[in-house]
């Protein structure tokens, strides 16, 4: 009986070879995955290998092929075959005994039994008169999808990447003119983009390529990476339209921006580009990518996205309305499951404050709280999360925050790289403070400079750029902790990064999932192999089954009793000489770990471990980490275990912690009128209250767009402890207006989102917003944007004066731009009614 290694090498390797198949073509148990990171230290799951993969051209698989051995059914590998070819991205799939080929086509979705495997050129025929109606000669001269991929620095294409490339070439060569990417941050898209222009370009299918990046950064990235075409590549620069050179790189804002009176992509004729790529076409720039993309109408348009359609809140709806279904998608989740994506750990800390929903200010100044109110402000009794540090300050809360950070680093690591996201620039300052007093001294004891250790990373620091990308470096001893608001939340690669912080409260699924993103990389060289998650602000119910990798159950921690011993000692491996204070950390679980450090004389001692062998990795200056199975003693009265370590180069490596506690959130009690109510009692006397005093949705939506009735109705509420923003909280939509989450609870009205809103308006008030010149259009826009995160009172003049609205122009030429105070008020009311003309039932 022949075993499966015979069966392949007798009778199916040559039924290969009889139907033309070269060995050339033939791909054997070529891993196509990493495997999935399953702890602290890189171990993997195995790695997912066909027995054969068939190639028409090398990176161009059209077929997969499952071996048995004879005693086997001929289809008793086809599922898995079938498996792999989803994928690959094949069409056909096999699984054989050697004697019998079951085979399943996915274009006819029939199964047949056949006498022999088909050949490359009649599977290519197949394919072809599928794909595109005929039989396109495999000429690598003139196809694209055989042309080779351009393999830069060893980068070599993964499985997904190569469906990616075949599938929008696929869509291209269909003649269709819109096409959308949708792959997870990290997961490559500027290296699919790379190949699909270089496939296509050297085929003579395409000749220019217009590149469009809402940042300068995320446009200098894809120019890099577009290195290999040399001086065929050009940056078109403010004020300058370059015209001799073939793949051009810009920015929304530069091309939107203005030369001899008209906007600089105007210096082009509209049939200049034959492909515009759009990065992050998620964030549409108000909308400036869509006109520029009318202008060049000719073209294919080819978008790019990190996050999927998000379905409970249209966030990103004008992406998907405009490209369509994305013809590929690779998520977060699968890129975790096969080991190209690091996992992540969440830790959530919730403040006092934080689970009231807020603070009233007549209770913490009963409590003793010192209040301090600028003259030109009117204080309101209540204030939610979503406030804080915006307009209300509160440097308890900051500091009770930040000191609880400092003491999860201590424990798992200060030298972890760590992006904490603020609420506003000031808010970091205060932060960087309190981060740079608390572990200062920690650093210094290991001998890293601790002068950078804490630095805020926010635009308007002179030397943002080399910060970032000394941050980016896993060989950059410091900064360790860069302080934002949102500079690094997109297309900033920092694969060292550790710990992602929320201190600033975020509703945007797009915008949770492009911060998850900073940390999703893996990193060999800094020994990086999941990413913590530190959530202060409830940041991770934004979490959906995209992010998710497949169920997988980690193995059980060992049984008890934990009683046993290490008692060890570190030495140098080259004179054995003793290394005090190398940290120790005993493994004893997936979550679970015991530290230690060694003492003056290389000693350690950990106590409390089970009965059974434990991983134990070492750490020290100057030294490369070592993880090691050491078995545990009933007692400690002797050395059982030296442990000796190589000394490394300078800048190589970083700490690496393990283990993470995970806080679960308790039930939210309100107390009103002396009563603690749960929540659904609670929305209960919420709706009661809110009917009492209004009759009809309608007349509700009427008190909302005057601020003078809106305010008093809501004065109104308080006093009988109802508020909006708590009841959010309590419904799991605090990215929800307050008047839908009223419109809900009184009148049964669907939920919009603020996102919501400003999107259905942005759409259908696009006529208003355009009738006005260019300084007040943008101003409109910010306050647009302003209103997504603090609601309807962002909507006044009091927020022209503020600092971001400082950089379009003075509070007096903002004015001017409308015509005087009164035309700016009625500009501002129609906006305001235009935000509740639509959603919650009213028409």
């Amino acid at each position: 009986m022949l075993n499966e290694a015979d069966t392949r090498a007798k009778l199916i390797n040559p039924k290969l070879y009889e139907a033309g198949w070269e060995e050339d073509k033939i791909g054997r148990e070529l891993p196509i995955t990493e495997g999935r990171i399953i702890d602290d230290y890189g171990n993997r799951k195995g790695a997912l290998k066909p027995d054969y993969i068939l190639f028409l051209e090398k990176n161009f698989p059209i077929a997969v092929v499952e071996a048995k051995d004879v005693s086997h059914h001929r289809a008793a590998g086809l599922q898995q075959a079938k498996r792999y070819a989803q994928m690959l991205n094949v069409p056909f799939a096999y699984s054989t005994n050697g004697r019998e080929i079951e085979e399943y086509d996915f274009i006819t979705k029939k199964q047949t039994t056949l006498e022999k495997f088909p050949s490359p050129e009649e599977l290519w025929e197949r394919y072809s008169k599928w794909k595109f109606g005929r039989v396109v000669p495999l000429e690598k001269e003139n196809n694209p999808l055989a042309y080779p991929f351009k393999i830069v620095r060893g980068r070599k294409p993964r499985y997904y990447q190569i469906a990616a490339v075949k599938r929008i070439i696929e869509a291209f060569l269909d003649g269709k003119k819109r096409i959308l990417l949708t792959m997870a941050t990290g997961t490559g898209k500027t290296e699919v983009a790379f190949w699909v222009v270089w496939k296509l370009y050297h085929t003579k299918k395409i000749r220019r390529v217009l590149y469009i990046a809402d940042r300068t950064m995320l446009r200098d990235q894809a120019y890099n990476r577009f290195e290999p075409f040399g001086n065929k590549r050009d940056m078109i620069i403010e004020g300058k339209t370059p015209t001799t050179r073939d793949i051009y790189f810009a920015t929304y804002q530069t091309l939107y921006s203005e030369k001899d009176g008209k906007r600089l992509y105007r210096n082009y004729p509209p049939d200049f580009f034959d492909m515009v790529i759009i990065d992050e076409c998620h964030r549409s720039g108000y909308g400036r990518w869509k006109e520029i993309l009318d202008y060049f109408s000719g073209a294919v348009h080819f978008g790019m996205t990190a996050t999927p359609r998000i379905k409970t809140n249209n966030e990103n709806i004008d992406t998907y309305a405009y490209f369509g279904k994305p013809v590929y998608v690779y998520s977060l989740g699968q890129g975790i499951e096969d080991g190209f994506l690091a996992p992540y750990k969440i830790h959530k800390i919730y403040m006092n404050v934080d689970k009231k929903g807020g603070i009233i200010l007549g209770e913490v100044a009963s409590e003793g709280a010192i209040i301090k109110v600028p003259e030109d402000v009117e204080p309101k009794e209540f204030y939610s999360v979503g406030e804080f540090e915006k307009r209300i300050i509160l440097p308890d809360r900051t500091e009770a925050m930040t000191k609880k950070l400092a003491e999860i680093l201590k424990t798992y690591g200060p030298l972890d790289k760590t992006i904490v996201f603020c609420v506003t620039k000031e808010h970091a300052l205060d932060v960087v403070k309190i981060l740079q007093n608390e572990l200062a001294p920690e650093v210094m004891s290991t001998g890293i400079d601790a002068d950078d250790y804490v630095v805020r990373i926010v635009d308007e620091e002179p030397n943002v750029k080399e910060l970032i990308d000394k941050m980016a470096d896993a060989e950059s001893q410091t900064p360790v902790i860069a302080v934002t608001v949102d500079l690094l939340s997109t297309g900033v690669d920092i694969p060292p990064v550790k710990n992602i912080v929320f201190m600033k409260p975020i509703a945007s699924k797009v915008l949770f999932k492009q911060i998850m993103g900073r940390g999703s990389r893996v990193s060999e060289d800094a020994d990086k192999f999941y990413f913590r998650i530190i959530d202060f602000v409830d940041a991770t119910r934004l979490l959906d089954p995209w992010d998710l990798p497949p169920e997988w159950e980690p193995p059980e921690p060992p049984e008890g009793p934990y009683d046993y011993f290490i008692r060890g000692k570190v030495v140098d491996e080259e004179d054995g000489r003793a290394i005090p204070n190398a940290r120790i950390t005993v493994q004893i679980g997936v979550n679970s770990i015991v530290p230690s450090r060694t003492d003056d004389n290389g000693d350690f001692r950990v106590s409390k471990l089970p009965r059974v062998p434990v991983k134990v990795k070492v750490e020290a200056k100057n030294y490369k980490p070592r993880t090691v199975t050491v078995e545990t003693t009933p007692s400690d009265d002797k050395i059982s275990v030296v442990i000796e370590l190589k000394k490394k180069k300078p800048k190589e490596g970083k700490i690496v912690v393990e283990g993470i506690n995970v806080y679960i959130e308790e039930e939210i009690y309100v107390e009103v009128e002396g009563k603690k109510l749960n929540k659904a009692k609670y929305i209960e006397y919420a709706k009661e209250n809110v009917k009492a005093k209004v009759l009809t949705l309608d007349d509700l939506r009427k008190i909302w767009i005057n601020r003078e009735s809106r305010e008093k109705f809501l004065k109104e509420l308080q006093s009988k402890s109802i508020n909006p923003d708590l009841i959010a909280r309590l419904m799991n939509r605090p990215d929800a207006d307050a008047f839908d989450i009223l419109a809900h609870i009184a009148f049964d009205a669907p939920i919009l989102s603020r996102d919501d809103r400003a999107q259905i308006l942005m759409m259908e008030k696009q006529e208003i917003i355009n009738s006005f010149n260019e300084v007040a259009k943008e101003v409109l826009l910010n306050l647009i944007e302003k209103y997504k995160v603090g609601g309807i009172d962002e909507i006044t003049p009091e927020a022209l004066d503020t600092p971001d609205m400082q950089k379009i122009g003075k509070l007096q030429e903002i004015i001017n731009a409308f015509g005087g105070i009164d035309k700016l008020q009625e500009a501002l009311q129609e906006i305001s009614e235009g935000l509740y003309d639509i959603g919650g039932g009213i028409n």
